[in-house]
């Protein structure tokens, strides 16, 4: 039963870290487009909730498994 709460959380932590990893791919694609302060200000801005979302979404996917294995 506590299984469940093992892998659902892996899964959460693997769609956070997706999330996490795409985060950084934009923020580094955007510096390499060597775009002024202002407007590579405004794309980290821009990604920055996105971020806070996938890094939410790990924590409660590694709290999920903790959670699982005191459990099981």
């Amino acid at each position: 039963m506590f299984e469940i709460l093992v892998w659902a959380g892996a899964a959460l932590s693997i769609a956070g870290l997706v999330g996490l990893m795409w985060c950084i791919v934009h923020v580094i694609l955007a510096r390499r487009k060597n775009l002024s302060d202002d407007a590579l200000r405004a794309v980290v801005q821009k990604v920055l909730p996105y971020n806070l979302g996938a890094l939410f979404l790990s924590v409660i996917g590694l709290m999920l498994v903790m959670v699982g294995i005191f459990l099981g």
